[in-house]
This record gives structure tokens, C-alpha cells and sequence, in this order.
């Protein structure tokens, strides 16, 4: 019996056009009126995720930044796992060494040094992902992300000051080739947890900050089994996760290779898959 449901956002729970559908919040609310728990569990920062859950009407927990924050219904940080500053230097050093832009997810905001750039490739991103979407809507979806980073000269404050910590490093490029070099000189480093929600980008967080470990936590101060848990996600960043629960669901426009390492499949983040996916499990 399924006790428990961790969903992802980008890729699973929301369109191309980063909407929930209908489908979706009906089947949420479904499972949360049979007591069912329901936390979100996301690449996003907080504010980044409960501004597009808050227009929905979805109130739920909220694992932040691939596990490096957990928020509690109200919003409160129940527990966090940041990036050791001195670790996240040494993969800046490597970062830094191409031509990537990065930007540092922290515990008051999100930071960039190069907004330009980030404009420009998220931009480029947008376009390819949504090769239907009218432009309008591609410069919406833009602007929104914007409204959540901060461009600064530079990024020593974060190292500097302690009352910033750092949640995650995100590395974005469309060099395929460059982004594996960079990824492979990742893999050796001691002290972090490597991801990706997408083939344009890899996720750099301190190595407990895992949405399958965070989601671990999360289902024992509850009180509920992992084995009663369903996952729900497309992407690398969402294995720790599939790797635990008792019912990992993979969405249909997941590559093939996360989709062989869940139990189910279900339909695609346009076709309200997740909604299929709640209700195939909880009717």
C-alpha cells in the first residue's frame, strides 16, 4: 500500500511550459484526501519550486536542490546538507577550467557571475526544448527562472561569509564533448554527489544531498516505509530515489535507461503521466 509519493518537477510533474495540469492537481489532492503523503522532490530551490506549486494550489513538503533542503508544509527548513565550501572550490576549479557557465544554488538565493551568458544558453535551452511553444511563451518561461537569480561580480561572499551555504553547484553547456571531459574529472572528486536533470547540465551537490537520501529521512520522521513509497521522475538526478522506494515510476519521455531502472512506466510529462501514475497505484 502506497503511504508516500515523491515527485519530481521538471520533466515529470510540468509541462513544457512549466504548468501543472489539471489532470496532475486532481490526482494530488486525490492521494493527499486518503492521507496519503505527498512531498516534491526537485533540482529547483525552494522559491523557484512553491511559486509554480502556490499557482496550482498544491500544498506539500518540498525536497530543494536535489536533497540539500527540505522544507516542512509551511516552509520551514526541517533539514539541510550543503556543499563544504572547500570542496566546492576545487570543483569550481574544474569548472573553471571550461568554458561553462555555472550557477550557485544557496541558502539565500541563486547566484551567477556571468547573467549574460545564462540568459543567452537558457534561452537556447528553452527553444529547443519547446519547439512548439509561441516565442511568447518561451520569453515567459524565461523571465521567470530570471525573477529567482542574482547576478554578481563575484562569487567570494558565498566562501567568504558563513552565513551563506552553499546547496548545489549547477554546471550548464551545450559542448557535449566538454561537459563529459568536465564530468569525468568530477567523478574523482571525494565529498560530492554528481547528477544531471537534463544532457545540458550537470548537478554538483555535498555527497549526502541526494533526493533518495533526503527522501529516506523524510519518510522515517513520518514514520513510513520506503517500500510504501512511489517515486516519480525522468532523470539521473532522480535515481537515489528510484533506487529505494518500493514502486520506482519512470515518466515516458525518461531516456530508456532510467526507464529500465524503475518498476513502471507511465505516460509523458504532456500527458499528465504523473496523474496516471497516482491513480494506477492508489485506486
Amino acid at each position: 500500500m502506497i503511504k508516500c509519493v515523491a515527485i519530481d518537477m521538471d520533466g515529470t510533474l510540468l509541462t513544457k511550459e512549466h504548468e501543472i495540469t489539471e489532470e496532475n492537481r486532481k490526482a494530488i489532492k486525490a492521494a493527499q484526501e486518503k492521507g496519503i503523503e505527498v512531498v516534491i522532490a526537485t533540482g529547483r530551490s525552494y522559491p523557484e519550486a512553491i511559486y509554480i506549486l502556490k499557482e496550482a494550489g498544491i500544498v506539500c513538503p518540498v525536497i530543494c536542490a536535489n536533497g540539500a533542503e527540505v522544507r516542512s508544509l509551511e516552509g520551514d527548513i526541517v533539514a539541510n546538507s550543503p556543499l563544504e565550501k572547500e570542496v566546492a572550490k576545487r570543483a569550481l576549479k574544474i569548472l573553471a577550467e571550461s568554458d561553462i557557465y555555472v550557477e550557485f544554488f544557496t541558502n539565500k538565493g541563486i547566484f551567477t557571475v556571468d547573467m549574460e551568458k545564462g540568459i543567452n544558453l537558457f534561452k537556447e535551452y528553452a527553444s529547443k526544448k519547446n519547439e512548439v511553444v509561441e516565442i511568447e511563451k518561451i520569453e515567459a518561461i524565461l523571465q521567470e527562472r530570471l525573477n529567482f537569480i542574482k547576478a554578481v561580480e563575484n562569487a567570494d561572499f558565498i566562501f567568504e561569509q558563513e552565513e551563506y551555504h552553499i546547496y548545489k553547484l549547477l554546471a550548464f553547456s551545450f559542448q557535449a564533448e566538454e561537459l563529459k571531459k568536465v564530468e569525468e574529472q568530477l567523478k574523482g572528486m571525494d565529498g560530492i554527489a554528481l547528477s544531471s536533470s537534463g544532457k545540458e547540465n550537470l548537478e554538483i551537490n555535498g555527497i549526502e544531498a541526494q533526493k533518495g537520501i533526503a527522501l529516506d529521512t523524510f519518510t522515517k520522521e513520518k514514520g513510513i516505509s520506503l517500500m510504501d513509497t512511489m517515486a516519480i521522475g525522468d532523470n539521473y538526478n532522480d535515481l537515489s530515489m528510484f533506487q529505494r522506494v518500493g514502486r520506482a515510476v519512470a515518466m515516458g519521455n525518461a531516456d530508456t535507461y532510467i526507464q529500465e531502472q524503475c518498476h513502471f512506466v507511465t505516460t509523458t510529462n504532456e500527458e499528465s503521466g504523473v496523474a496516471k501514475a497516482i491513480l494506477d497505484a492508489i485506486n
